[in-house]
């Protein structure tokens, strides 16, 4: 939700009535089967070569949600890779330079700066109607044995002890509890409780996140699948450590906020059917912006990712500031 996210409002409660569906919300389909929504818009059409065409989910404003189009960005230079190469992507950098609009295709350009023995590299350029949205470039490589080292994961509670997010929002009638209830793909799972709205909250540079696929994917899935759904839905939380650290939250009144660039590297085969844990922290927020990093491990411990975030955050000055 960040890379799109606008201007937050304070929810109201509601009563034990689902909420509506927020008018302006547009809906391509009555049951919403989020995953299979997400996998049909990281599948854009090819029409030229090194050129496609993609479209976009939709949501509660008129932005397009970042790691959609850095996820399309994936998907589209890994289809440029040389015939019959199995090269699943290892690292990816993307810069997000201006909104997205819902509504108005995405044409990406695919540039093939290097084919070697082992890796390739592609470079992408996302546009609306004429104008960039996104700069991204990835690296794949074939899968090779080598020296093997991690860093073990935190121990952290089990996640089926946790309340989902979908069920501590079930009951506000806000359009981001809307989309957490109804249109998310993912099952995430805070350990220190949800940052959606106010509940008590601490202020702290850190928190742990269990996230997994609502729905499960057949065993044939490849691994750019699986990473390119990672790449889609890490977008939803790597800014929360730097909200926490200044006691702010996704719904604080007027926030501001939007991804700025965003870096990934894949070290073991990622699997979003079952449970992984994001190892999240903030080192710094300062100027607007702020730094969020993640180490994601699988259920077993094993280190499958590490990320790393900056992203605008504004909020007004205090009338003594201002």
């Amino acid at each position: 939700m960040s890379g799109g996210r606008g201007a937050g409002s304070e929810p109201e409660p509601a009563g034990s009535r689902a909420p509506e569906p927020p008018q302006y919300l547009q809906l391509p389909q009555a049951d919403l089967r989020p995953l299979s929504q997400v996998l049909a818009v990281l599948d854009p059409e090819e029409v030229g070569e090194g050129r496609f065409v993609a479209s976009s989910l939709p949501g509660p404003s008129n932005r397009v949600y970042g790691g959609q189009v850095m996820a399309q960005c994936l998907v589209a230079a890994s289809r440029t890779l040389p015939s019959g190469a199995e090269r699943p992507p290892h690292s990816l950098h993307g810069y997000f330079l201006r909104m997205g609009r819902l509504g108005v295709p995405i044409e990406l350009e695919v540039e093939n700066l290097h084919d070697g023995g082992s890796f390739s590299t592609r470079r992408v350029l996302a546009t609306q109607e004429g104008r960039a949205i996104m700069t991204f470039m990835a690296s794949f490589q074939e899968t090779q044995a080598g020296v093997e080292f991690q860093e073990s994961a935190p121990p952290a509670p089990d996640p089926e002890s946790l309340p989902s997010n979908a069920d501590l929002v079930a009951h506000i009638q806000h359009p981001a509890a809307w989309m957490v209830l109804h249109a998310g793909a993912f099952d995430l799972r805070h350990v220190e409780g949800q940052i959606y709205f106010p509940m008590g909250q601490e202020r702290a540079n850190t928190q742990m996140v269990w996230m997994r696929a609502r729905k499960s994917l057949p065993d044939r899935t490849s691994q750019l699948v699986h990473r390119a759904l990672l790449a889609y839905a890490c977008d939803q939380v790597m800014l929360e450590p730097a909200l926490r650290a200044n006691g702010l939250l996704w719904t604080t009144r007027d926030i501001s906020i939007a991804s700025l660039d965003h870096a990934m590297w894949f070290h073991r085969p990622v699997d979003v059917r079952d449970w992984l844990l994001y190892v999240q922290d903030s080192p710094s927020t300062q100027g607007g912006r702020g730094l969020g990093a993640a180490r994601v491990f699988d259920r077993s411990g094993q280190l499958v990712a590490t990320i790393a975030q900056e992203g605008m955050i504004r909020v007004p000055e205090p009338p003594d500031r201002a």
